[in-house]
């Protein structure tokens, strides 16, 4: 394990190009112990190519990405899968797999022929199922199910994988707005330092820090009420907006214009 003072992810210069096009350029971002970063910015900002940098599964052009202090690019795959799990926007199959399966394949870093799966990791699956509330659906195929809940099956998997740094794509992509509210509100509560992509800026106000990227720059970093200013939201995404206090329990929530 590292030490407390060394950040388990970061990134110095990062830059990627794709198809002779600046995706992502002179990032530096450090991510913090225990903290749920969110990462916000307008459609094709570079969030989720951001994401797979982080996680290795795409090479930068410049730059380099840390985790736990070890440079990734030297750090073998099982290593990896071990301490980060990313869930992706879109990740599908056509295998005829079943729900509790397809979570299993979350503990596969941590097998070999030494150590096969157990009762420990069946446990461990079924209690990622249940954080998501899909345990119900440990039996289904996965073709038979909703785009919602094919979406907290794809994060149970990540759960199971009992990373220390959890990566996620807009999570709450095809869920209703009840499972939305409980999925962020579990994911805040594990012991794992979390970079979540989001859309809803409302979303990204609940986290500790927001990460502002455009047009492939980091732009704005710092405490939600700090960055997400209304002339930050202007000159960003191109809408008004502004603070209002919620009477049920004094949160400020967003309230947007088109200019």
């Amino acid at each position: 394990m590292a030490p407390a003072h060394i950040a388990p992810l970061s990134c110095q210069g990062l830059g990627l190009d794709l198809a002779g096009n600046t995706v992502l350029d002179a990032l530096d971002l450090t991510v913090h112990a225990g903290e749920t970063l969110a990462i916000v910015g307008p459609n094709g900002s570079g969030k989720s190519s951001l994401l797979k940098l982080l996680a290795g599964l795409r090479k930068p052009t410049r730059g380099s990405v840390q985790l736990m202090g070890q440079p990734l690019a030297q750090v073998a795959r099982r290593q990896i899968a071990q301490a980060l799990a990313l869930v992706e926007q879109q990740a599908d199959t056509l295998d005829a797999i079943r729900v509790f399966d397809a979570v299993a394949l979350g503990r596969t870093p941590w097998l070999s022929a030494l150590a096969p799966f157990c009762a420990n990791d069946r446990a461990i699956v079924e209690q990622a199922l249940a954080d998501v509330d899909a345990l119900h659906l440990r039996g289904r195929l996965w073709g038979a199910l909703s785009g919602g809940e094919r979406q907290r099956v794809h994060i149970a998997r990540a759960l199971a994988q009992q990373p220390r740094l959890l990566l996620l794509d807009e999570p709450t992509n095809h869920l209703d707005i009840q499972h939305q509210l409980s999925l962020l509100h579990q994911v805040q509560a594990l012991q794992v330092t979390t970079v979540v992509a989001l859309h809803d800026l409302n979303q990204a106000l609940t986290c500790h820090r927001v990460a502002v990227l455009d047009k492939g720059r980091l732009v704005a970093l710092g405490k939600p009420l700090e960055v997400l200013t209304p002339q930050r939201l202007l000159d960003t995404f191109g809408v008004q907006a502004h603070y209002l206090t919620d009477p049920h329990d004094g949160a400020r929530i967003l309230r947007f214009r088109a200019p």
